[in-house]
């Protein structure tokens, strides 16, 4: 009848920060793949390289979008 003994408090803190670094990894793959596809420098073949390599290995493409792409004040030049 008490559920609440078997849920300690720092698991329920546990639950809830894994549940917003879940949240917050899908906003930010979700924002490069916005940013990949905005992007006027590539060609759509580099654009969906960079989709698929998002999607299929999610850590390793965008931490190495993240590190690859140029800044941002000299991407707006670029435009």
């Amino acid at each position: 009848m008490v559920l609440a003994s078997d849920y300690p408090f720092l698991d329920v803190f546990w639950t809830m920060f894994i549940f917003f670094v879940w949240v917050m990894w899908i906003a930010l793959v979700v924002m490069v793949l916005l940013d990949n596809f905005r992007r006027h420098d590539h060609s759509g073949a580099a654009k969906a390289a960079w989709a698929l390599l998002i999607i299929f290995v999610p850590l390793v493409g965008v931490l190495a979008y993240m590190v690859t792409r140029p800044p941002a004040d000299e991407r707006a030049i670029m435009v």
